[in-house]
């Protein structure tokens, strides 16, 4: 089965579930463990708008970083291994990494990001509760976010998610969403500043998000 590719400058949907009826966080440690792997993995190569964590599945909106900014970490990526194996004294040793040659190659990459975020995650749960094998579905489902609209709606569909599975009644209640995070000063990398262009005040951000009525099929 074939999969979008994954292009460069481009705003995507991500989102997986656990394998069969187990959930993936089964703590608030789990929660703030994988956010730390996440910013560890997806960060360097792509903005992220929104997410919201849920016990058995989660959501990204995602913006791919562009070809230039993902050979730069590529190739501070390869000096740091270089280095840490004690091939390199300094990291500005020069070394060049050609550009991709195809988009496929380069979606590959952005892939494995991901796949090196939900397999480092397994393993630390897998050691943390005695379990073995997979525990994100095959593959992370993407889906390119085509217009302005379907982005702003987008946004209301993730922080709204812990609403419709009915874990909780309101917005604020749901700690491990970005919902939280576009309404504080405190720094972060979640790039807030397009909603915030876009919807202008703060009032309206809230307002949007408790009038949105979505529906189910947008994820879809």
């Amino acid at each position: 089965m074939s999969h979008e590719l994954l292009l460069p400058k481009t705003v995507y949907h991500i989102y997986t579930h656990a394998n069969g009826f187990e959930n993936l966080f089964n703590s608030e440690e789990n929660y703030r463990f994988f956010l730390r792997k996440y910013a560890y993995h997806v960060y360097p190569i792509a903005e992220t708008y929104a997410y919201c964590l849920m016990p058995n599945h989660l959501h990204l909106m995602i913006k791919i970083r562009s070809e230039k900014e993902v050979l730069q970490y590529l190739r501070m990526k390869k000096l740091e291994k270089l280095r840490n194996a004690g091939l390199l004294e300094s990291l500005e040793e020069e070394e060049t990494l050609q550009a991709f040659q195809t988009v496929e190659e380069f979606s590959n990459i952005i892939s494995s990001q991901f796949g090196h975020l939900f397999n480092g995650y397994t393993q630390a749960f897998n050691k943390m509760y005695s379990r073995k094998g997979s525990l994100f579905i095959p593959n992370f489902k993407r889906k390119k976010v085509n217009n302005e609209n379907y982005m702003t709606n987008l946004i209301c569909y993730i922080h709204n998610n812990p609403i419709h599975h009915g874990f909780v009644k309101n917005l604020t209640d749901w700690t491990f969403s970005s919902f939280h995070t576009y309404l504080s000063d405190k720094e972060t990398n979640l790039n807030k500043k397009y909603m915030h262009d876009w919807f202008g005040k703060e009032e309206l951000f809230i307002k949007f998000h408790k009038n949105s009525g979505l529906p189910v099929k947008l994820m879809f």
